[in-house]
Order: C-alpha cells, then sequence, then structure tokens
C-alpha cells in the first residue's frame, strides 16, 4: 500500500501528469481538496471507489483516513492542487506518515506559478532582465513567516516575484514592494490559471491594487512582479548563440 501526493495542477484537468491519472485511475481510495481540485479529475477514479473531500477536514481526520486505508492495503491518491512541493501543506502529513511508518511516494504537478506565467505568455527569466524567481507568500490568517521572509526584504533584491496567497492583502503587498521595485515596475494578476474563468489582471505597482478591487479578486490568484513582465529589450541566451562551443557531430 502507499500514499501517492499527487499534483493535480493549477485547474484545468487535463494539466495532471500521465503518471499521476495512472494512478489516480488505479487507487481504490481519494482523497481530495475539493475547492481547488477540478471535479472531473474524479471521473478517473475506479468505480466504487472511496472519495473523500478533505476541504472540511482538519490535519487529524486526513491522517485517519490515510491510516485506515493503509490498515486496508489499499493505495491512496492524495490530489493536492498545483505542486506539492510549495504551498501544499504536504510536509505535515508526510512528517505525521513517517512517524507512521505508512509508505507514500510525490508525484509533482503544474505549479499555479507556471500556469500564470503561460497565461501571461511571459518567461520570468529574462536574460539581462532577470534571473532569479522568489516564490512567496504573505501573513494573514495562514502561519507566519519566518523573520527575515518580509516582503521588503525579500524585494531589496529587485528579482522576479511570484505570491500566493496574497491577493486579499493587496495593498499591503503594494506598499511594502514599492521602495524596492517602484511606482512603474509591472505587475500581473492571473486568478484562477488555466480554468475557463481565468482573468488577468496587467498593470504596475500603482495602479494594481486598484485593478484587483475593481475586479472583485479575493482568491486563487497569483501575483507576479518584476522587470520580465514588460521585456523586450534583452540579449538572445547564450543557449542558441552561434558563438557557442558545441559538440561536433561524430562525422
Amino acid at each position: 500500500m502507499t500514499v501517492y501526493f499527487i499534483g493535480a495542477g493549477p485547474g484545468a484537468a487535463d494539466l495532471i501528469t500521465l503518471r499521476g491519472l495512472r494512478l489516480l485511475q488505479a487507487s481504490p481510495v481519494c482523497l481530495y481538496a475539493g475547492s481547488l481540485v477540478p471535479r472531473e479529475l474524479l471521473d478517473a477514479c475506479p468505480v466504487g471507489a472511496r472519495l473523500v473531500d478533505t476541504a472540511n477536514l482538519v490535519l487529524d481526520e486526513i491522517v485517519a483516513e490515510l491510516i485506515a486505508a493503509h490498515r486496508a492495503g489499499l493505495d491512496v491518491a492524495r490530489l493536492h492542487s498545483g505542486d506539492p512541493s510549495v504551498f501544499s501543506a504536504v510536509a505535515e502529513q508526510m512528517r505525521r506518515l513517517d512517524g507512521l511508518g505508512v509508505p507514500y511516494e510525490v508525484v509533482p504537478g503544474v505549479p499555479a506559478f507556471a500556469a500564470a506565467a503561460a497565461a501571461l505568455g511571459r518567461e520570468l527569466t529574462v536574460p539581462g532582465v532577470g534571473q532569479t524567481v522568489i516564490l512567496t507568500r504573505t501573513s494573514a490568517r495562514a502561519t507566519p513567516m519566518p523573520e527575515g521572509e518580509d516582503l521588503r526584504t525579500l524585494g531589496a533584491s529587485g528579482a522576479t516575484m511570484v505570491l500566493h496567497l496574497a491577493v486579499q492583502r493587496i495593498d499591503a503587498v503594494v506598499a511594502e514592494l514599492l521602495p524596492s521595485y517602484g511606482p512603474d515596475c509591472p505587475v500581473a494578476v492571473v486568478a484562477r490559471a488555466s480554468r475557463p474563468d481565468e482573468v488577468i489582471l496587467r498593470g504596475t505597482l500603482a495602479d494594481i491594487a486598484g485593478r484587483v478591487h475593481e475586479a472583485g479578486i479575493r482568491r486563487t490568484a497569483v501575483i507576479v512582479v518584476g522587470r520580465t513582465l514588460s521585456a523586450t529589450q534583452f540579449p538572445d541566451s547564450h543557449l542558441y548563440s552561434a558563438d557557442r562551443a558545441r559538440p561536433c557531430d561524430g562525422s
């Protein structure tokens, strides 16, 4: 028996990986975050599978479901939105399973920031403009941020910044980033990336908060801040340069 922590992707049902879908189709138990995971994915579960919506469950209740499946010898597809490696609350579940001796594997998925960049038609790392991406969030009702990871400190680098779970605090986000990035810095907000009701807002730090309020976006959104969003004048990368030394073709 194995618990498979599967990244279900950012929203579109067909953005789950082939491996994730195969495991979902073979697992007789599926735990999923009902508010975030597309319902269409559940159609791939085996007939008669136990389906558990974890949206209103606490950690102990989720772990109890995993333990029950372990005792019954049943594989579990534990669906998480996006990719399990960031902002997924998978770490605390794996810690519990480690202590209980329950085997598990992690199956990566398409993260929300990648779907947002795709929707924007932008590369987040552009030669000569920005080669670093910071993935972070803000403190509100969620777990407090560690010391030194506040937006003012992180923003001092000027790196492209992607914020999850922060759109409700857009005014505070703007206030904290303005000193480092300046009012003319490009910003984009992508809500429900890859879904049919996807919303894209483009602006600058000077006006993005107003655009967000006007659009009524309150959740399920990614904020992207940085000069790479509007860069057009930049050198070609070295990867495909004619000056780059390449191995001979063997002839």
